[in-house]
């Protein structure tokens, strides 16, 4: 499986960064998960691509909720916590104030249900 990590702001390249080291120091995400960073395609008459994903390819004995919990964990030692989205396939939840149902929408997603919560107008699930 292949999921993407996004963060908004204008300092995302150095938390995407930051976020790497801690996923890299988590034992269960470290065994289980590749970690690698991705350019998205530059604008047309920009110079070059920025580095805006961290993408995670899992293998066997991944742990969906360990990856989570590393993500909130990681989240509460930022000054200002930054928006974390997650996206697998063409799906994407954001965790914006890490909230529990925030965070039972990204284990949702992760762990196949694309429709967390009810539905796509279920709360704080997933969106497309």
């Amino acid at each position: 499986m292949r999921v993407g990590v996004l963060i908004d702001g204008d300092r995302s390249e150095g938390e995407l960064r930051s976020l790497h080291s801690w996923l890299t120091q988590e034992p269960t995400v470290r065994r289980s998960a590749e970690l690698a960073f991705r350019e998205q395609s530059a604008e047309p008459g920009s110079m070059g691509g920025v580095l805006d994903v961290l993408e995670l390819v899992t293998g066997n004995g991944w742990s969906a909720a360990s990856f989570v919990l590393a993500v909130a964990a990681w989240r509460q030692t930022r000054p200002r916590a930054p928006q974390v989205t997650i996206r697998r396939g063409d799906v994407e939840v954001s965790i914006c104030n890490g909230s529990e149902d925030e965070l039972a929408g990204v284990l949702a997603l992760l762990e196949g249900d694309a429709r967390p919560n009810g539905g796509p107008d279920g709360g704080d699930g997933p969106r497309q």
